[in-house]
């Protein structure tokens, strides 16, 4: 009987252990969110002070929008009311800056957006990177509905 020797490759698996243990190890997740919670209290801080700027109401938004989409995906939802009161103080925020022409926060302003943030830092130590990185995919895709822009070509979709 003439048998042929099946050639058994190795099955490998479709992300190398390294980048595996990186992608769900805490010790990687840690210097992503907190990054992002830096960029945002250096922001309210501006904003606090009188020193805002485009790129820094940008920047909070941007990471409020994040927040929101984590509510989203069940990550603090019960506190989506705070996100959307801080997302109305940066409405604000930016229509006084037009017509005072300073980006300034009052106390009740910088109050509600503190409040968000400790939000956000709670939903960045749950939810994974593939969590955060979704909610990020769906706030760009959003926004570019929203100015009535087409997705990007190439989205991350799970």
């Amino acid at each position: 009987m003439n048998r042929k020797a099946q050639s058994h490759r190795p099955m490998r698996p479709s992300m190398s252990p390294l980048l595996r243990a990186l992608t769900y190890s805490r010790a990687s997740h840690e210097p992503v969110t907190r990054s992002m919670l830096l960029q945002c209290y250096i922001a309210l801080d501006a904003f606090r002070r009188g020193h805002g700027s485009r790129e820094l109401f940008a920047t909070l938004g941007r990471y409020l929008l994040v927040a929101e989409e984590l509510c989203r995906l069940e990550l603090q939802a019960p506190d989506a009311d705070y996100i959307e009161a801080a997302q109305a103080i940066m409405v604000e925020l930016d229509e006084a800056q037009k017509t005072a022409g300073a980006w300034q926060l009052d106390d009740d302003g910088y109050r509600a957006l503190c409040a968000a943030l400790d939000i956000l830092a709670a939903q960045l130590a749950d939810a994974s990177l593939d969590e955060i990185t979704r909610a990020e995919s769906a706030m760009v895709t959003g926004l570019l509905k929203a100015h009535g822009m087409q997705e990007p070509a190439v989205a991350l979709r799970h």
